[in-house]
């Protein structure tokens, strides 16, 4: 019993620890977007999906014996592949794909962990099968709960326990030489199973059907375990991809979602006390109107809360639906490979088909009316009073999410989605004229459309603006200025005759919309270049740019790319800069205060580093400085002569250390470390 526990129990640790620190590390490699996660997922979710297929196959085509050598033959053969160390190889080249880098990712996966990540993921099935085949006495349900809280320590333990202490690489070998030891527990199971319970196939089948006596399940009972299973899997990813829009894509926002989605596996699974259907039920009666509604929300202290406590519950009744259709122990196999499809299915349709299909962020409102309509047919049989609750709480979903989603494409003139985010544009028609870009919910800068006004640099980018203090403080003559992050290319307003202007821009679709929308670099008289891929690897591949300032202003939606914040990239910056240059991180930020970061950044390499905050007063302002938004910007530079210019000195403040904080490397960083409250 004790051999089967602790086999299951470090499998499925394994299992889900290894998610966060791979998709850590490729992270950066990919641009740094919430949708990096989505692909993972969809990985993990898929393979899961063919370690339960094999278990299910295995189990039931091949004699016992047969199954174990297999299997044993298998797990030997995966640790040759370690450690868990993806090859650089795999880091992006070239230019930017229009559609994106999800079959890179998911192939650099396979590659990297995709036979241990099988072998771990069909554990679960296996050992309860080969204990079903030794213990006819006994149900094996309980070690899938146990299962369960196993792959909940591991993610809980990552953020609070692995992710400060470790670096990357460290967590890679610890992570392999603890794989290592599963593989000899599990090899004892599977022998340990054949000394015991030496069953043919047929021998077995027929010992299986006497020891539970229940029918095996319907093609109906099939299907509604894939559906329950892939709403739930949906609910997964739409609430990570609604939190992660505008918060940096990391292990801990991974973790809270994941986390919950087990928690609720755990308590359906362990007994039916957990699942109490009425009361469940009519809490998320409650949850699906008010999620609907809060869906574009941007208050992080509103929305984590509300979607947290929203996709508890709501997993609460698909995995409760679940239990109470199980099957007997002798289709266990079975019933956890429909739960599979319906994972995988779920993380497909979010991961890969909702940026390829739609055209914008439908997909959480369209999980949450599917849901709804999925439990009031649940429902259905009940007392009129809770069939008439469960049609109205349907209507009302499907009414506020019709009306969001068209509040959502309310007068846009431009409306595109990739891998990367949704891109819109927007006209505001009273004077003077502007049109904005919106990268998921967040304004990404704009332009006049009045021709007195149209290379006036706006919102992030006025000349009170750090970026504009430090273009009046340059020295005269030609300048060279990298920016990464185009945006609407905003800063080309600064560009005079014989400057150059370089973007680095990771998203295909802001540039054509940039070219197409707006006139900024059309308008410049400096000579502007695009290179297409992200910034910080396009700059690792070219030569020295001698830049007279360099912008560092990429974001997804409001979330900052961490990669672009590291020992690693500044070192990239530098060598790209002039001794008397200037580096300037845009800070603006509404949950991420990055100024310790690039303070340290900026000492270490002996440079000093500047907060300018441009705050104005805008409220009863109808023209031109309505459109200023509030920044916070930071000025890194050798240059004395810079930061004594009037424009500068006038309003920086200097950053000092926070005690005890640590250099941000590829190899080590922390978002906790830096979230406001």
């Amino acid at each position: 019993m004790h051999l089967y526990a602790a086999t299951i129990f470090l499998s499925a640790f394994l299992l889900f620890l290894v998610q966060p620190i791979i998709a850590k590390q490729i992270l950066p490699w990919f641009g740094g977007s919430a949708s990096v996660w989505a692909t993972c997922l969809v990985f993990f979710q898929t393979v899961l999906l063919f370690g339960y297929a094999y278990a299910d196959w295995s189990t039931r085509s091949l004699k016992p014996r047969t199954q174990a050598a297999l299997h044993v033959a298998l797990l030997l053969a995966s640790l040759a592949l370690l450690p868990i160390i993806p090859e650089t190889r795999w880091k992006p080249g070239g230019t930017a794909d229009a559609t994106g880098p999800a079959l890179s990712i998911l192939t650099l996966l396979g590659a990297t962990i995709g036979l241990q990540y099988f072998l771990l993921s069909a554990t679960s099935p296996l050992v309860q099968a080969w204990f079903w085949r030794r213990f006819h006495h006994a149900a094996p349900y309980r070690l899938f709960a146990l299962s369960n809280l196993a792959s909940l320590l591991a993610l809980l333990s990552y953020p609070v326990a692995v992710e400060p202490v470790l670096t990357l690489v460290r967590q890679s070998i610890s992570w392999s030489a603890a794989y290592a030891i599963f593989v000899i527990l599990c090899a004892a199971t599977a022998i340990s199973t054949l000394r015991h319970a030496p069953l043919h196939a047929a021998e077995r089948e027929q010992a299986s059907a006497a020891g539970d006596g229940l029918p095996a399940p319907s093609v109906r009972d099939r299907l509604l375990w894939v559906v329950l299973a892939a709403m739930s899997s949906c609910l997964l990813l739409g609430v990570t991809n609604h939190l992660t829009q505008n918060i940096p894509s990391i292990p801990f926002l991974w973790v809270v979602p994941l986390s919950l989605y087990l928690i609720t596996f755990i308590l359906c699974f362990d007994h039916p006390r957990w699942y109490v259907r009425p009361l469940f039920l009519a809490a998320a009666a409650l949850m699906l109107p008010a999620m609907a509604w809060f869906s574009e929300s941007l208050n992080l202290w509103v929305a984590a809360p509300l979607y947290a406590t929203g996709l508890f519950i709501l997993c609460m009744v698909c995995h409760g639906e679940l239990y109470r259709t199980r099957p007997g122990p002798s289709h266990l196999t079975t019933f956890y490979l429909m739960i599979a499809v319906g994972g995988s299915l779920g993380a497909l349709a979010i991961g890969l088909g909702a940026p390829m299909v739609l055209h914008g962020y439908y997909e959480l409102a369209i999980a949450l009316v599917l849901c709804a309509l999925l439990f009031a047919w649940q429902a259905r049989g009940a007392t009129w009073w809770l069939t008439s609750g469960a049609v109205a709480v349907c209507v009302a979903t499907i009414a506020i999410a019709v009306y969001q989603v068209r509040e959502y494409r309310t007068d846009m003139r431009v409306m595109v989605r990739n891998f990367y985010g949704v891109v819109r544009t927007r006209d505001f028609p009273e004077p003077p004229r502007f049109r904005a870009m919106y990268h998921g919910a967040i304004n990404h800068g704009g332009q006049f459309l009045d021709a007195a006004y149209r290379r006036l640099p706006t919102t992030y980018f006025s000349r009170t603006s750090a970026y504009g203090r430090v273009f009046e403080s340059l020295p005269a003559g030609a300048r060279r200025v990298g920016i990464i992050g185009l945006g609407a290319g905003a800063l080309a307003a600064y560009g005079r005759r014989g400057d150059v202007f370089r973007f680095y821009e990771i998203d295909p679709q802001v540039a054509a919309v940039a070219m197409r929308e707006f006139s900024f670099l059309r308008d410049t008289p400096a000579q502007v270049d695009i290179v297409l891929g992200d910034g910080r690897l396009s700059l690792e591949r070219e030569q020295p740019q001698g830049y007279d300032l360099l912008a560092i202003d990429a974001f997804a939606g409001d979330s900052i790319p961490m990669h672009l914040i590291t020992r690693e990239a500044m070192a990239t910056y530098i060598r790209h800069l002039k001794p008397d240059g200037a580096i300037v991180f845009q800070a603006t930020n509404r949950f991420v205060d990055i100024s310790p970061v690039v303070e340290r950044l900026a000492a270490q390499f002996g440079y000093t580093a500047v907060l300018v905050s441009d705050s104005q007063d805008n409220s009863e302002s109808n023209g031109v400085e309505y459109w200023t938004s509030h920044t916070e910007q930071i000025i890194v530079t050798r240059s004395a002569a810079l930061l004594a210019a009037q424009p500068v000195r006038s309003v920086a403040q200097v950053l000092f250390p926070r005690p005890g904080f640590r250099v941000w490397t590829d190899d080590f960083y922390n978002l906790l470390h830096v979230l406001k409250p």
